[in-house]
């Protein structure tokens, strides 16, 4: 079987958990703004575990979160800034040299998660243009995450295909372990899989979904990568909350939290491997803990 990779965590509620400012509507670009250390501590602690690809603190460097003004003033200083802090984490030779870290960009939702009935694509393409200027000279690879529609795919797709490094794009799924894998668009992950293949993505993820979502798109995600014989990767980052509903409003109020541990979330990482997902790690909820757990049982894969 292929390496496993390690990707990061949650960073949200990592922030929220050492103690970082963070409220709403700002969420983790609270911490950008008064206490850029409070990002280092959360990388490094994701590193700690055993990550090995960190994706920068960009998720809420958009209006969404800022709000207009404070977008148009600082979004791109704010995104530019996420993207060196995570370079120079990954960067620290005393701290990491025994561990190669890599750094994402990340391209994030431009009106919210979980929500495709809000996307406007002119708008949003000004948006991900932006984003994608400013970290691009301090990362590594790229990932679009929580993308909840072929037709925001397809707008990431037109800016990041302007970068030379390897793009990975991560698709947040519905809740529902009733019927098929589906976007919240209600799209099929066939169809997703299809355009990364042809768009020369280096990978299709999927992410800030229940665990016992991701199942059913790995198999579907991989029967369509070996029905055109391409190179394309797998990965799963989920998250650790309760289904989101269609009508989630993600500025009002914090998700509820269910309690997956270490050990449970290790149950369904494991299943996802066997499945042939290469890149694994988490999403809101999913600390340190649930990395390093995913890590040595990685290290032991390598030992035998």
């Amino acid at each position: 079987m292929k390496k496993l990779s390690i990707l990061d965590g949650g960073m949200g509620r990592e922030l929220k958990r050492i103690g970082a400012p963070f409220s709403q509507p700002l969420w983790s670009a609270q911490a950008l703004i008064e206490s850029p250390d409070h990002i280092r501590k959360a990388h490094q602690n994701f590193i700690d575990s055993g990550a090995e690809i960190i994706i920068a603190n960009s998720y809420a460097c958009v209006p969404f979160h800022l709000g207009d003004e404070l977008y148009r003033t600082d979004g791109a200083l704010l995104a530019r800034r996420a993207a060196i802090i995570a370079q120079s984490v990954a960067q620290d030779e005393h701290t990491n040299r025994n561990n190669p870290v890599h750094v994402a960009g990340a391209m994030p939702p431009a009106f919210g998660s979980y929500r495709p009935d809000l996307f406007k694509a002119d708008e949003a393409k000004k948006i991900f243009t932006v984003l994608f200027d400013a970290q691009e000279p301090h990362v590594d690879l790229w990932i679009a995450e929580t993308i909840s529609s072929l037709q925001e795919f397809e707008v990431i797709h037109s800016v990041l295909k302007n970068s030379s490094k390897d793009r990975y794009y991560s698709f947040s799924l519905q809740d529902d372990t009733e019927n098929d894998a589906t976007l919240r668009s209600g799209q099929p992950v066939s169809i997703a899989t299809a355009l990364v293949c042809f768009a020369g993505g280096k990978g299709i993820l999927f992410n800030c979904s229940v665990p016992e979502v991701m199942e059913q798109a790995i198999k579907d995600a991989k029967a369509v990568i070996e029905q055109y014989g391409v190179d394309v990767e797998i990965g799963v980052y989920a998250n650790n909350f309760t289904p989101i509903q269609p009508d989630h409003q993600a500025n009002d109020t914090l998700q509820s939290m269910r309690e997956l541990s270490p050990e449970d979330y290790l149950v369904f990482a494991k299943r996802w491997y066997e499945l042939g997902a290469t890149i694994i790690g988490g999403c809101c909820g999913i600390g340190p803990d649930h990395i390093q757990a995913i890590a040595e049982w990685r290290d032991t894969l390598e030992e035998s």
